[in-house]
């Protein structure tokens, strides 16, 4: 026998015992979970749906819904919700969350509010005030986030809570009000007739960091760290960084958003930028980013403002209680965040 014909494998099949027996295969069928989980084109098209379902009800049901005055006034509450949520949904996106916008709001609009008390200064001082406060709060979770290797949520939760008695100890617990013309017109002016202020500089963010996210490097890492952190890690890529840079834009916005409500009324109290939270991971989830990173945009944060600003507006205009509007909210957040989510069955927050 030569040696190809020891090495040559035995063609002859050997027949199969009862314990070696292959089990013939499962038959194919949809599984349980392909057959709840919405497909990409109805979670793209279902926020869009309702937000014309809305308006078309409140149009019909609320008679001063389409009123000129009503929808000027939507604009500037759209712009306010925006601006606070463009920067928490940048976290969102890579996986974690902030939860102190509505606080850096407050001390922000507390902040230009107690200076604009003492006299009157520029504009463009004030709008430098409330973004030097947004970066501050911005380091200060980013580097107890990223480099005290603290969770962002315990990170935030605990500036939630610290910026808010900062706050309103700064105000000693009443409101602070102020006269400076110019600072309103900042929110409620008019640069395009029935488009308030507020809403052409929510834009002006918006786009900016739209193609911060869309087209730029860093935007890539952004997504990169939603979808899988460790791979991030070993490629090489500053992570901490990455984190640092996304809660300060974060708390920039978020200030820019204080700053803008304290402008409209003339004041900030110690209910400023009280519903900035839930509002702002509403507009979010409703929007279809998903909680658990990668997964989603600023774009669909738009939709889920505007989708929010209508229902709110049009609540208040059939006179619906505001602790009903709350449950309302509250059930509309968990059914999106049902659809948002029924593709990513992970970790929610890292």
């Amino acid at each position: 026998m030569t040696p190809d014909t020891k090495t040559r494998p035995d063609p002859t099949p050997v027949a199969a015992g009862p314990a070696t027996a292959a089990a013939p295969p499962a038959p194919q069928g949809p599984s349980w979970r392909s057959r709840i989980e919405p497909g990409p084109l109805l979670r793209n098209l279902l926020p869009l749906t309702a937000l014309v379902v809305m308006f078309v009800y409140f149009s019909v049901e609320a008679e001063s819904f389409l009123s000129t005055q009503n929808l000027t006034f939507m604009t500037g509450e759209a712009g306010i919700l925006l601006l606070t949520a463009l920067g928490a949904t940048l976290v969102i996106i890579m996986g974690s969350v902030d939860l102190s916008v509505g606080s850096a709001a407050l001390i922000s609009g507390a902040i230009v509010a107690k200076v604009l008390q003492s006299g009157p200064i520029g504009v463009v001082w004030v709008i430098l005030l409330a973004l030097a406060v947004g970066v501050a709060v911005g380091l200060i979770n980013g580097i107890v986030f990223a480099y005290g290797r603290v969770p962002s949520f315990i990170t935030t939760l605990g500036t939630l809570s610290l910026l808010s008695g900062i706050g309103l100890t700064f105000m000693a617990g009443s409101s602070i009000s102020f006269t400076a013309p110019s600072v309103q017109k900042l929110a409620t002016g008019q640069l395009i007739t029935h488009v308030q202020n507020a809403a052409l500089i929510a834009l002006i963010v918006f786009l900016a960091i739209w193609f911060l996210s869309r087209r730029t490097r860093l935007g890539l890492y952004l997504y990169a760290l939603g979808g899988n952190e460790t791979v991030v890690q070993l490629s090489g890529i500053r992570v901490n960084r990455i984190k640092v840079i996304a809660m300060v834009l974060s708390g920039v916005t978020a200030a820019l958003g204080g700053l803008l409500m304290a402008a409209e009324l003339n004041s900030a109290g110690p209910t400023l930028g009280s519903t900035t939270l839930l509002d702002s991971i509403a507009a979010i989830v409703i929007g279809g980013t998903a909680l658990s990173g990668g997964v989603g945009g600023v774009e669909r944060t738009l939709l889920g403002v505007l989708i929010l600003t209508v229902l709110s507006d049009g609540l208040n205009q059939l006179e619906v209680q505001s602790y009903t509007q709350t449950i309302i909210k509250g059930a509309v957040i968990i059914v999106a965040a049902v659809f948002a989510m029924a593709s990513r069955r992970k970790e929610v927050i890292k």
